[in-house]
C-alpha cells in the first residue's frame, strides 16, 4: 500500500456516511487551509447527470491545444485515485498527493468530514499552488450542496439532466434539475446542454433570479451531424468539424456543449477541432485491445463502458446500433442504488445475452443473481459468472467472434482497467 493509499483509507473513516450533502464541513476545512478555493485559476464548473466527464475532457483538450496549462478535477477514479487531480496537464504525483492529503488530514483534526469533501479540499489546495490558465471542476453529485460548489467560476456548464441518485437529489426531474442548477452564480454565464422542458424551466427560473446569462442548446447554439461531419452554430458563426474521437452518437451532444463553452472562452476554430480530435476519456465505449480480459476472448471485439443509468443505457444502445452487425453479448455488474431495469431495457434489443457479475470490493454491489433477474424482466436472456473475465471466457466458448460489452458501473470499469493493465 502506497503512502497516499494509507491516508485515503484513514480519510474514508472520518464520516459514517459516504455521501452527506452539506457545505458546512467544506467551508470549515477550507477556512483551516487558508481558503485555497479563492486562489484558483479561472474555473469552469460542470454539473449534469450524463456527459460531464466527456465534456470536460473535450474542453481540456481544446484549451491545452492552444497552449494553456489546465487543472482538472474529476470523479470517481477508475484505477487510481491520482486520476482525480490533474495539475497543469499531469496527474498528481504520489509524493505530492501524500503531502496534500496529510496536510488536509491535519487541518481537519479528526472531525467528521466525507471522503469526497476532504479530497476535494486537497485538490483545491493543489490547484491554488500550481500556476495554470484554467481549472476545470466536475461536480461530484448534484450541484447545490456538492463539495465543489464553493467557487465563483468564470463559466458554468450543465450537461443533460436525467433521473439518477434519487435518494440524494429528489424523485422528479424538476427536483434534480434544481439541485444541478445550484451551481449557477450571479452574473456568471452558463452553457446548458439539451434538456427536457421540465428541467430547462427550473434552470431558466433560477438563472433569471440570479441574473446568470444562459447559453442554451436549441436557443443560442445548435449541433448536428451532416454527411459524416459535426456542424455547430452559435452567434459567432458556423463550425464544420470532424466528428469527435470519443465514440457514440451521444458524444455529438457533449461535443456541442464543449464547443459552446470553448467559444465563450474565446476559442478559435483550430482549438475547437482539437477539442474533438484529442480528447481522451476512458471507459466510454472504450475498445479493449490487450490484457488478460482480451486474452480470455482473443477473437472477440471487447468494449468497456461505465454508464449506469437509463439515459446512459439509451446512449449505449444507440452506439451499438450504429456499429456493424455482430452478435453482441453484455457482461454487466451494477450497484444496488441504480435503476437496473431502466439501464438494461434500451440495451435488450441490441444484445443476445447478458452475463451478470458482482462488482469486486463494492459493498453496494448487486449480486450476479439480482442483476440477472433484472435482465430477465426486460426479456434479456441472462446467466451469471463470478468475475467479468470468467464471463468473457464463457461467452467466447460458444461465440468466439462475438462483440462483448462490459458495462453497468464505473466501479466495475475501474476494476477491469486495473486488472487489464
Amino acid at each position: 500500500m502506497s503512502g497516499s493509499d494509507a491516508i485515503l483509507a484513514r480519510l474514508m473513516a472520518l464520516h459514517p456516511k459516504i455521501i452527506d450533502l452539506s457545505l458546512d464541513r467544506m467551508h470549515r476545512i477550507l477556512s483551516a487551509l487558508g481558503n485555497p478555493q479563492d486562489r484558483l485559476p479561472p474555473v469552469v464548473h460542470i454539473a449534469g447527470t450524463n456527459g460531464k466527464g466527456s465534456t470536460l475532457a473535450m474542453i481540456r483538450a481544446g484549451l491545452e491545444a492552444r497552449g494553456e496549462r489546465v487543472h482538472a478535477y474529476t470523479s470517481p477514479h477508475l484505477a487510481r485515485f491520482h486520476e482525480r487531480i490533474r495539475l497543469a496537464g499531469d496527474l498528481v504525483g504520489e509524493d505530492a498527493l501524500s503531502a496534500l492529503l496529510d496536510e488536509c488530514e491535519t487541518a481537519n483534526g479528526g472531525r467528521p468530514i466525507t471522503f469526497f469533501e476532504i479530497t476535494t479540499a486537497a485538490a483545491f489546495l493543489a490547484f491554488s499552488r500550481v500556476p495554470a490558465d484554467h481549472a476545470l471542476l466536475e461536480v461530484g453529485l448534484g450541484g447545490r450542496l456538492d463539495a465543489t460548489n464553493v467557487v465563483t467560476p468564470k463559466l458554468s456548464v450543465i450537461t443533460p439532466v436525467s433521473i439518477d441518485h434519487q435518494q440524494y437529489l429528489g424523485d422528479t426531474l424538476p427536483e434534480i434539475a434544481g439541485e444541478k442548477a445550484g451551481i449557477l452564480k450571479r452574473g456568471v454565464h452558463c452553457i446548458v446542454g439539451p434538456q427536457d422542458d421540465a428541467a430547462l424551466e427550473v434552470i431558466e427560473a433560477r438563472a433569471a433570479r440570479l441574473g446568470a446569462p444562459l447559453l442554451a442548446h436549441g436557443q443560442h447554439w445548435h449541433v448536428t451531424t451532416e454527411r459524416g461531419r459535426l456542424v455547430f452554430q452559435d452567434d459567432t458563426g458556423l463550425l464544420d468539424l470532424a466528428l469527435p474521437v470519443l465514440p457514440g452518437a451521444h458524444q455529438v451532444t457533449n461535443a456541442g456543449i464543449a464547443l459552446a463553452a470553448l467559444r465563450q472562452l474565446g476559442a478559435d476554430d483550430a482549438t475547437c477541432q482539437a477539442a474533438l480530435r484529442d480528447a481522451i476519456w476512458p471507459a466510454r465505449m472504450q475498445r479493449l485491445t490487450r490484457g488478460p480480459v482480451v486474452d480470455a476472448a482473443p477473437a472477440a471485439e471487447i468494449y468497456l463502458d461505465g454508464g449506469h443509468n437509463p439515459a446512459a443505457g439509451i446512449a449505449i444502445a444507440a452506439t451499438l446500433g450504429a456499429l456493424p452487425r455482430r452478435p453482441t453479448h453484455l457482461v454487466c455488474g451494477m450497484l444496488a442504488t441504480k435503476d437496473v431495469e431502466g439501464f438494461l431495457r434500451p440495451l435488450a434489443g441490441h444484445a443476445i445475452s447478458l452475463t451478470a457479475v458482482p462488482i469486486p470490493g463494492e459493498a453496494n454491489t448487486l449480486s450476479a443473481a439480482e442483476t440477472a433477474a433484472a435482465a430477465a424482466r426486460v426479456s434479456l436472456p441472462a446467466l451469471t459468472a463470478d468475475t467479468a473475465r470468467d464471463a468473457v471466457r464463457l461467452i467466447a466458448a460458444h461465440s468466439p467472434q462475438a462483440r462483448i460489452l462490459i458495462c453497468g458501473s464505473l466501479y466495475l470499469a475501474g476494476r477491469i482497467l486495473q486488472e487489464n493493465g
